[in-house]
């Protein structure tokens, strides 16, 4: 299946120059949403899997089908205030400035195996701190899967340098 051509580009989004991919064309289609959740899934057939966590907000969806289908518990890693109770976090640099993801401090156990999900990598700064988060709280991120990759930027490569291998499913050129 070309998941490619499910995706809707959004020229100038954000701002001028950027082309967004929105992959909400993608979830609107039954083959196409079941056919990218199968291909992120199957890799880690019989690998030990004890949580599925997704990045706000778009990972979410992604995650939470991930995890079901992988029979596993769901870790939103969720923007700064976001969370109801007690959180860890983890600083991370942007363009303009810095951000922060974080998590509740009871939702990684010590020693689970968690694969991170997302939509799309780009830089890679927000997977890379979400990888920091869930191993500072006990967690082995045994893998990232994203269903689309900016290849030019050059997230996948931070994140493999990290240690943690990355599964994407599309490539897309520039940004």
């Amino acid at each position: 299946m070309d998941i490619k051509s499910i995706i809707r580009t959004i020229p100038n989004y954000p701002k001028e120059g950027v082309m967004f991919r929105d992959i909400t064309t993608l979830w609107q289609d039954a083959r196409g949403f079941r056919h990218v959740v199968d291909q992120l899934v199957w890799p880690y057939a019989g690998v030990r899997i004890d949580k599925v966590a997704g990045i706000e907000a778009r990972g979410f969806v992604l995650g939470g089908a991930i995890a079901y289908q992988l029979s596993v518990g769901f870790v939103p890693v969720r923007k700064k205030g976001k969370l109801p109770w007690n959180v860890i976090g983890e600083d991370y640099e942007l363009e303009y400035g810095t951000d922060t993801v974080e998590i509740h401090t009871d939702a990684i156990t010590p020693g689970d195996n968690v694969l991170l999900v997302d939509d799309l990598i780009a830089t890679g700064g927000t997977a890379a701190a979400a990888i920091d988060l869930l191993r500072r709280a006990g967690g082995t991120v045994i893998g990232g899967a994203f269903v689309i990759d900016l290849p030019d930027i050059g997230g996948s490569k931070r994140i493999e340098t990290m240690g943690v291998n990355v599964r994407t499913l599309c490539e897309f050129e520039g940004d």
